[in-house]
């Protein structure tokens, strides 16, 4: 009976059996009726199936977001991305990096080259075939002098890119880089068509990703239809749509009511109200993602080492985690790199909330006082602005006056991040320590969002890239770590986990941990039980 149990589960997992036929069948077995009941529930929901239009209600999107790659800069671009394009390699759930668009990809000379094969048939969603001449227009695309993108430092050490044929990508780096498959697979990256006169065709929306665009509304609303010949076994929706709202309080009504069937960055403080509704299912995933505070040290008083000292032991985290958190996450130590990435280390001291050590800095820095602006907005996370209130609080009792300035969620990213010089801001992180530290800490970043240089730190970047010998790699990225703790204006206020929730009607395997929204694979992998 053992095999036709699981000939009996195989066929309803793909949706050939039916519940009456399947609980009779098992009754005849001698299993019982709750039992079988169970039996056929996880049954049909382990084996992915086609079918039906997926609905996520997710807390980012502003007006001025677009097509354009190079400007994604929230997880709602970054989502209309996964699900237009597709990456030349990709990130598993064991933060391992896989093939996506290429069937291979080789190091020799060091890793100072690189030869990623492309795997054969795959068709953009006018029909085209993918070709070498894409990926390399894509790639000169972000890497041009006059690019703004995103992922531009971390192509920087390319230093030539060519097509061998149609099939086979050839990339020269400055040095060696034993990391640098995992750059391919950021979300900037997708690939696109080249274009006769140059660039990439973006503007239309046509990549070779999972779905096919029908609607596309900037920052409000994006809907899909599935790509039939997509390149690997998803998607299994046959529809997607994609809606911003960033209100906690309405993204969480439209799941309660049905209106969407998944939404991110779930209001903690009633998390337990959503549990207790049986229709619905939390996933909590400790991943990199992490919530930060940036000071532009070019800025006054925030060019004082000491003034960002003071400030960084004037912060009470461990209560910061506690109550807007609400314990799903960790206290950060102005560390980016989470624990579980490679080379991670936990710089000393470790800060926590000490009045004598705020005031110690204070006096050096030839204060008494100090009164600052900090300009809050949950766009950058759900619950910035109650993070903000207690920073004030807490920063109070060494004479430290916090003036938090309420911001407006739309036009955020664009009129206050990199603008006003203290914000709020966060990080999916990075699965490796050059792409972080690449990305937002080297001198010249796009991304540079405290625009801190530090020679030394900027001299181990390329050296630990380029070193082959893992400890004394590790020692360079210990001593850069260290460095950014002690100088650097990023406060790195907690490591957040990825909390969500989607009815139970929708069913996923094993979830990425790299990036929300299950690594930003949600709408290729998951699908309706």
């Amino acid at each position: 009976m053992a095999m036709d149990l699981k000939t009996m589960q195989s066929l309803a997992g793909r949706g050939r059996m039916g519940r009456r036929d399947f609980i009779q069948m098992a009754l005849a077995a001698g299993i019982t009726v709750t039992a079988a009941e169970t039996l056929f529930a996880n049954a049909a929901r382990a084996e992915p199936k086609k079918g039906g239009k997926f609905r996520a209600g997710l807390g980012h999107g502003q007006t001025s977001d677009s097509l354009d790659p190079a400007t994604w800069a929230n997880a709602f671009s970054a989502d209309v991305g996964f699900v237009l394009g597709s990456c030349l390699t990709g990130i598993d759930q064991k933060n391992n990096v896989i093939p996506d668009l290429a069937e291979s990809f080789e190091p020799s000379d060091g890793a100072k080259t690189w030869v990623f094969k492309l795997k054969k048939g795959v068709e953009f969603h006018n029909g085209r075939s993918l070709k070498a001449a894409d990926v390399v227009a894509t790639y000169n695309y972000h890497r041009d002098e006059n690019s703004k993108s995103g992922a531009k430092p971390a192509l920087a050490d390319i230093t030539d890119i060519k097509a061998d044929g149609d099939e086979t990508v050839v990339f020269t780096l400055k040095a060696g880089s034993a990391d640098f498959p995992y750059i391919t697979t950021d979300y900037h990256l997708p690939i696109f068509a080249a274009l006769d006169g140059g660039g990439i065709d973006w503007k239309s929306g046509i990549g070779t990703g999972p779905f096919v665009m029908e609607n596309y509304q900037p920052g409000v609303k994006f809907t899909g239809k599935r790509h039939p010949n997509f390149h690997k076994d998803g998607p299994y929706f046959d529809e997607i749509e994609i809606l911003s709202i960033v209100d906690v309080a309405a993204r969480q009504n439209a799941l309660i009511t049905g209106d969407v069937d998944y939404i991110d960055r779930v209001d903690l403080k009633t998390l337990g109200l959503l549990q207790r509704n049986p229709g619905l299912k939390i996933t909590d995933i400790t991943g990199f993602s992490h919530y930060v505070a940036p000071m532009d040290v070019r800025a006054k008083p925030f060019d004082n080492v000491d003034v960002r000292l003071a400030l960084k032991w004037a912060i009470d985290r461990e209560e910061i985690v506690k109550k807007v958190l609400l314990g799903h996450g960790t206290p950060g130590n102005d560390n980016p790199l989470a624990p579980s990435i490679k080379f991670a280390t936990q710089p000393e001291p470790v800060f926590s909330y000490d009045p004598d050590k705020a005031k110690f800095h204070l006096k050096k820095a030839g204060l008494s006082s100090l009164s600052v602006d900090l300009s809050a907005s949950d766009a950058a996370f759900a619950g910035a602005v109650d993070a903000a209130v207690l920073m004030k609080d807490s920063a109070a009792k060494v004479g430290i006056d916090i003036n938090v300035i309420k911001e407006a969620n739309d036009g955020y990213w664009d009129a206050v991040w990199m603008k006003k010089p203290w914000c709020f801001s966060y990080w999916s992180g990075r699965p490796t320590a050059d792409w972080m530290f690449t990305t937002a800490y080297a001198a010249d970043a796009a991304w540079n969002d405290t625009f801190w240089k530090n020679d030394r730190f900027n001299e181990l970047l390329l050296k630990a890239r380029a070193e082959t010998d893992e400890p004394s790699r590790a020692a360079m990225y210990k001593e850069m770590q260290q460095i950014l703790h002690d100088d650097g204006g990023i406060m790195v206020l907690m490591f957040n986990n990825f909390t969500s929730a989607h009815s139970d009607k929708v069913a996923h395997g094993d979830l990425n941990s790299n990036y929300d929204h299950d690594g930003g694979y949600i709408f290729e992998r998951w699908w309706f039980a």
